[in-house]
């Protein structure tokens, strides 16, 4: 539990930015927990891609693989990069204070990220980095101006380059970001490169409630007996208040 506060803790500030940004356009993520396959090119990208920096220090490598479907050998041969146990929790192993140093900020848990901030929001954010020379890394974001993260993905989609305007507000001529133009130079099609977003944003939207589909299968169980319990208390109240009235 305290790790979790921590967590929380850590993710608040970054939140409080990123709805300051209430005029930013959210994409819609379309995730699909049913989607083993997904999942598990999910879990690849994560671990290849941002594992280095990030942590989901909540699960445990033997529940995703159980979870996905992934057999604990193929789980420790293709997704575990360190000398973990499969039934460790899956950290990182770079220090908190040198992350601080090389970024501004140590670099966030995501577990529960998908469950504070929103599918839509992690899926934006991941196809929202262009081309910036001002910015450390040489890229910003269009969901998160001025982060601090590079724009690890790169070698997939490429960079894209930002399109402004010049509008007059108030008498006073602005330049604004109003799009961005298609990226270059990356390994994928624009299509691939979302679909592997999307299979990560399935992976961090499963690892943020692990038991979200069995959640809602038993909801359904739920409202079938609420259902079943109605119609027998509706006879039940005929039968005794029938010589009442």
């Amino acid at each position: 539990m305290k790790k979790l506060l921590i967590a929380l803790v850590t993710l608040l500030p970054s939140l409080a930015m990123a709805a300051s940004g209430h005029g930013v356009h959210l994409e819609s993520a379309n995730v699909d927990l049913h989607d083993k396959a997904s999942l598990e090119r999910g879990v690849d990208l994560f671990q290849h891609y941002c594992s280095g920096c990030h942590s989901t220090q909540y699960q445990r490598y033997e529940r995703v693989a159980t979870d996905l479907g992934i057999s604990n050998d193929d789980m420790r041969n293709k997704y575990m990069f360190t000398n973990a146990k499969i039934g460790d929790l899956m950290e990182n192993a770079i220090p908190t204070a040198d992350a601080a140093k090389w970024f501004g900020a140590a670099p966030p848990d995501l577990t529960l990220v998908a469950r504070v901030r929103g599918a839509d929001w992690v899926y934006s954010y991941l196809k929202g980095f262009y081309a910036d020379e001002s910015r450390p890394f040489g890229a910003n974001n269009t969901v998160f101006p001025l982060v601090g993260m590079p724009h690890v993905l790169q070698d997939l989609q490429g960079l894209a380059t930002p399109h402004y305007e010049k509008k007059v507000i108030d008498g006073v001529e602005t330049v604004e970001l109003v799009g961005l133009n298609p990226a270059t130079g990356g390994k994928m099609s624009a299509e691939e490169y979302d679909q592997a977003v999307r299979d990560i944003t399935g992976f961090l939207v499963y690892s943020a409630e692990p038991v979200q589909l069995e959640r809602e299968a038993l909801g359904w169980w739920v409202l079938g007996f609420l259902f079943i319990f109605f119609i027998i208390a509706y006879f039940l109240k005929k039968e005794y208040w029938k010589d009442v009235h």
